[in-house]
């Protein structure tokens, strides 16, 4: 081998090794966000101080659950002085379908692109036909949400995945709803919990699925940080994230015994992970 085919060789072998790297890059679960509902109390107790603490954590991105008395526009200063954005945020369902102008107001405010209702009153479940009607509000919702240019979505529990009728409510959601106006933002333990599978509905409705909640299921079914001994196959659902359209992958954990070691437990083990 002469010296121009060896450095061609060479520099060959340094683009194909660029190439997997950047490869490698792509398949990774970001952008990593954080859910503050993880650290609610300490949010309470310190607004600004708890969003600085998770930022050094090293999330870029924060999903609200109430904005604990702040005002939209301090929210968003103290997002700015923290190098945080708020691509999403919580609001109720009674919010959403009596005070939805205000919300998009705040939303335009901070900067979420995305207004996601977290959950069904149980009371409100047991009405008849419930289902059908959350199905029309959203889609009303999502209609509004698209004119503001800002997308409506819905985040799930176990609960949607026990039948009513014959019928599981993920399911009427999913089909009743314009997937245009409507998306989901699947959280992970709990469609796992309720026994589902979410590669299932990856396929089925492609596309649906721009937001994740990211939170662990130890062996024995109970809710814990993100690492590599949970019972969720982390690498088989978000080697589909193309598929389900994923864009956001936000960690929470409902009820942590140290909010922000499990935050930053899991921030390490989702920065490393490959798929």
């Amino acid at each position: 081998m002469n010296r121009r085919t060896f450095l061609g060789s060479m520099a060959a072998a340094t683009l194909f090794a660029r190439s997997l790297a950047r490869g490698a890059d792509i398949h990774r679960a970001r952008p990593l966000g954080a859910e503050l509902y993880t650290v609610r109390q300490q949010m309470k107790e310190d607004f600004d101080g708890t969003l600085a603490k998770v930022a050094a954590i090293g999330y870029r991105e924060v999903e609200f659950a109430g904005y604990l008395d702040h005002d939209p526009k301090q929210v968003k200063a103290s997002l700015k002085a923290n190098g945080l954005v708020a691509p999403s945020a919580h609001f109720d369902y009674k919010q959403v379908t009596e005070n939805l102008p205000a919300l998009l107001d705040a939303a335009h405010t901070v900067g979420h692109e995305y207004i996601v209702c977290p959950s069904i009153d149980e009371k409100v479940r047991h009405e008849p036909g419930i289902w059908q009607h959350v199905s029309e509000a959203f889609n009303r919702a999502g209609e509004a949400t698209k004119k503001a240019g800002i997308q409506f979505a819905y985040h799930n529990h176990s609960f949607e995945f026990e039948a009513v009728d014959g019928k599981l409510p993920y399911d009427i959601l999913l089909s009743e709803t314009n997937p245009e106006l409507v998306k989901l933002e699947m959280d992970l333990y709990w469609i796992e919990k309720g026994g589902a599978d979410p590669l299932t509905y990856f396929k089925r409705y492609p596309g649906r699925f721009p937001l994740v909640h990211v939170k662990g299921r130890d062996k024995s079914g109970n809710m814990s940080s993100v690492n590599g001994e949970n019972s969720i196959d982390w690498k088989s659902i978000f080697a589909h994230s193309d598929e389900a359209g994923i864009r956001h992958y936000i960690v929470e954990h409902d009820n942590p015994q140290s909010p922000f070691e499990s935050l930053e437990t899991s921030f390490h083990y989702l920065e490393q992970l490959r798929f």
